[in-house]
Parts: structure tokens; C-alpha cells; sequence
């Protein structure tokens, strides 16, 4: 069984990063609940594969929230009052479904989730899972949502719990691509990005349960600006390849002006134009360094991220990074 930990010994304003290998057997198993009682809530594990159970698990701490990521064999959870007794975090989780069915029930609600739906469930209520043996292992990410930070009525929050939550457009397809990529972004992103992609996170999971609720009235400005950044980023990545991307496309999409778009970023580390121009080149360096790439003439990959003239591309990269796309992908790729 391996098991690493980081982050206990960090400042606090760094995210904390635990992390596990696999573990595996009975003695993996017994290491795997107490390990759910600590770092999720306590609760009852029972698994008929417990001798020969397999788990991993990630976990990162952000401003206002955690998101986790585990990978297990089939078992089941359950949450008493006694165990709300001993701990309760006065939260909500919402969990998005990539691996087996899950069952749960929670508040006479029930509901069987396949791989692709969400849901959330609150720490101070009693609740059973099931997650189900289909042959494959159990994924799940989590994020929690403390009620202090959830500008959300809980009445109506005790109605949504354990039901489908609708995240094939708008804010939930936004939420659904940021949990499902947590586990590469917690490994690869530098801090401060980490930290702005929680705060992001955070409010797209109020405003897909305002809108659930319909509360989304209620969200207060600066939740909805978030939110609509959120939407602005997520366009601009999703048309990087498209030579016509500019601020000017990015408002009209968004049925804003090109002034509003500007004045929303000026809290931004970059302007439009400029976080455009940063994202082309970090993914044509990306491809430059993959060696499954070096079949790829230096114009394709300019095409691949929007340049219509490989002179253009070439002029920016050697601006950025002091060296030609050409002599960079020699050296990244002799150095593998």
C-alpha cells in the first residue's frame, strides 16, 4: 500500500494536496474508511470487496471550498445521527458520477446516477449510498459547499437533495468540464490559477443550484459576474483554433458590449486580447514539446491555434519564450 501526503506543513495560504497511491487489501480498506471519515464526514463503510479493495484518492484545499477525487471498488456508505453527532461540517456536497451507477436516498428522496450526473447531498442529514459493481471501479468527484458561503434559501435545499441535477448546458456544463478535469488541474496548475479556478467552481455550483431552485434573482452581482466570466473563459478556450476569436466575437456571443467585456476583465491579471494571445501560444507550445506531434509541420500547429500566417506565430512565440518554435521543439523533445 503507498500513500503520500502533502500540504499539512504548508502556509495556509497555499491549497493543501493529499494525495494516495493505490491501496488495496483488507488493510487498504480499513485505512480507506477511516481516511472518508477524515477528510469527507464520518460514516459507515461496508464492502464486499473488502479483502480485496482498491482505492485512490485526491484532495485539494482552496479558498471557501474542497474539491476530491476517488477512484474505488464497489462498497456502501452510511450516515447516522450519531455520526452528525460527532462531526458535521454544516455542508453540502455535490458529486459528479464518472465510473459505476450510484444509489442514494437522502430526505425520502432516491435516485439511481449513472456516469455524467450530478447531485448533492447535505453532511447534517442522514443518508445511504450505494456505490453499485457494474464491473468497473467507482469515480466520483467531490466539492463541498459550506452553508456560510451558499447564498441559498435551505428549505429549498432540503427538497433538491439526492435528486438529478440538470448539467447539459449553461452553468452545469461549465461546472460538469471543471470537476471532471479537477484531478489533471490540481497536478498541473500553478497556485494562483488553482485558487481563482475555486473561486470560479464555487459559484458556478450556487448558480446552477439558484437555478435549480429558481433563487437566481437572489445571486448576489458579484456571484453572476463570476459566473458569467466563467462562461466568457470556458468560450474562449473552446475557440482558440478560430482566427476570427477577438473581444469583439467573445461579447457578442455573450450578448455584451465590448466595453462591458473590457471593464470585466480590468480585475483580471490580463486583458481579453492578451489571455487570447497567452492561451494560443501555451497550446502551440504544448504541441511543439509532445513528441505524438512531431510529425506536425510548424504551420499546422500555428493553424491548430488560430494563426493564419505561421510568420505571426513564429514572431509571437520567439517573444514569449526568446527562441524560435522550431529550435524549441528540438529541445524539448531531445530532452525526453
Amino acid at each position: 500500500m503507498a500513500r503520500e501526503e502533502s500540504g499539512e506543513h504548508r502556509a495556509s495560504a497555499r491549497p493543501a494536496l493529499v494525495s494516495t497511491g493505490v491501496v488495496s487489501g483488507r488493510q487498504g480498506f480499513d485505512w480507506w474508511t477511516q481516511m472518508v471519515s477524515r477528510t469527507v464526514m464520518p460514516v459507515s463503510v461496508a464492502s464486499e470487496h473488502a479483502d480485496r479493495f482498491k482505492g485512490m484518492a485526491t484532495a485539494l484545499e482552496l479558498t471557501g471550498t474542497e474539491v476530491s477525487a476517488y477512484s474505488f471498488s464497489p462498497m456502501s456508505a452510511r450516515r447516522t445521527h450519531t455520526h452528525i453527532r460527532r462531526s458535521d461540517l454544516e455542508s453540502y456536497f455535490l458529486f459528479l458520477v464518472h465510473g459505476s451507477p450510484i444509489g442514494l436516498e437522502q430526505r425520502r428522496n432516491n435516485t439511481l446516477l449513472k456516469a455524467g450526473d450530478m447531485a448533492v447531498f447535505d453532511s447534517s442529514q442522514p443518508l445511504e449510498c450505494e456505490f453499485q459493481d457494474h464491473g468497473r471501479a467507482s469515480r466520483v468527484t467531490l466539492m463541498r459547499l459550506p452553508r456560510s458561503v451558499l447564498p441559498l434559501p435551505g428549505d429549498g435545499m432540503d427538497r433538491l437533495v439526492a435528486t438529478p441535477l440538470s448539467v447539459r448546458a449553461g452553468s452545469g456544463a461549465l461546472l460538469t468540464s471543471f470537476l471532471a478535469g479537477f484531478r489533471a488541474n490540481a497536478t498541473q496548475e500553478n497556485l494562483p490559477e488553482l485558487q481563482r479556478l475555486g473561486a470560479a467552481g464555487l459559484e458556478l455550483a450556487a448558480t446552477l443550484l439558484a437555478a435549480h431552485l429558481d433563487t437566481s434573482p437572489a445571486l448576489p452581482v458579484e456571484t453572476r459576474r463570476t459566473v458569467l466570466l466563467a462562461r466568457i473563459n470556458a468560450f474562449i478556450d473552446q475557440n482558440l483554433p478560430d482566427p476570427d476569436l477577438s473581444p469583439a466575437t467573445v461579447a457578442a456571443h455573450h450578448h455584451i458590449s465590448v466595453r462591458l467585456l473590457h471593464l470585466m476583465f480590468r480585475q483580471e491579471p490580463e486583458t481579453v486580447a492578451a489571455a487570447i494571445r497567452r492561451r494560443r501560444l501555451e497550446r502551440g507550445r504544448a504541441d511543439l514539446a509532445d513528441p505524438r506531434l512531431r510529425h506536425r509541420t510548424i504551420a499546422e500547429t500555428a493553424a491548430r491555434w488560430g494563426y493564419r500566417h505561421p510568420a505571426d506565430f513564429s514572431r509571437a512565440f520567439r517573444r514569449a519564450h526568446g527562441i524560435s518554435p522550431s529550435d524549441y521543439r528540438h529541445l524539448a523533445q531531445s530532452a525526453d
